[in-house]
């Protein structure tokens, strides 16, 4: 029997119901096909949408699941009336946006869209800015500027550092700077130069060496880089030189990005787990 099919159905992106939906199918040891729906603001989309779903329904001969963040009732109703005995629906927002208005006393907005004004935001500025700086600042690339960092990530090649750091910019709006520990700096058994007056924007990553030989293997399989005693010398290294420098660091090894970027949020800037 196939996977079980998940439609994700939104009069925006999809983004949202997809985030929810993923955050609920991660509790089931399934494998998921995902399929996003974006965009059905109108009832002849919300028909094409129903007709896609039921049609993998037959083929499939097992009702599919559907998560939808739909605003427009009318858009709603076509689905709800469509899918209906068919399919294992959840509307995400009848689910938390009906007890919330009866909780507060007012009704929601109803906006299609809601997210679409966030272009127009200062925040929304300051996380394109913020993007930009990490990009510039990947991989120790540029020395300038450092002190304008939110966050400087530090650790051997390919522990994580520039995932990191793209995902701190743009989910969170962090200027996150990262810098690879490579050998000359070992043998000088201290961190390198251009960042030691800046040690306390310091958040270091390191890895498991049989972890990092595997990746590592992958971009240049079966060089010296990639050993596992290479591997190896170089973790151990660069974490004695953390210990040494009082720098907080992680492993990276079983944490997914969002694990660790949240661990450094608690580190380095607490206030910004609270908007």
């Amino acid at each position: 029997m196939p996977n079980p099919t998940v439609f994700f159905v939104s009069d925006g992106t999809g983004i949202t119901a997809e985030t929810f939906g993923n955050a609920i199918l991660a509790q089931f040891e399934v494998k998921f096909r995902h399929i996003r729906i974006p965009f059905v603001d109108n009832v002849d989309k919300a028909h094409q949408a129903v007709r896609q779903i039921l049609h993998t329904g037959e083929i499939e001969n097992r009702r599919p699941i559907v998560f939808t963040t739909l605003v427009n009732m009318e858009v709603l109703n076509v689905i709800l009336e469509g899918c209906q005995d068919k399919t294992m629906l959840m509307d995400m927002f009848s689910i938390f946006v009906n007890p919330l208005e009866k909780e507060l006393g007012i009704k929601s907005n109803h906006r299609v869209g809601r997210f679409s004004d966030a272009s127009k935001s200062q925040e929304y500025r300051d996380r394109i800015e913020a993007i930009n700086f990490s990009l510039a600042h990947d991989d120790g690339q540029l020395n300038r500027d450092l002190e304008s960092s939110d966050v400087i990530l530090v650790g051997v090649s390919r522990s994580g550092k520039t995932p990191t750091s793209l995902y701190l910019a743009m989910q969170h709006g962090l200027k996150a700077s990262n810098y690879p520990l490579i050998p000359e700096d070992f043998e000088r058994r201290q961190l390198p130069p251009a960042l030691i007056p800046h040690k306390k924007k310091i958040f270091g990553l390191t890895i498991q060496p049989e972890r990092l030989c595997e990746i590592r293997n992958e971009r240049r399989p079966d060089s010296k880089y990639a050993s596992l005693a290479n591997c190896r010398h170089e973790v151990a290294e660069a974490e004695a030189m953390m210990r040494r420098a009082g720098i907080r660091w992680l492993s990276t090894t079983n944490k997914s990005i969002e694990e660790i970027a949240t661990t450094i949020l608690q580190e380095i800037n607490p206030e910004r787990l609270i908007y």
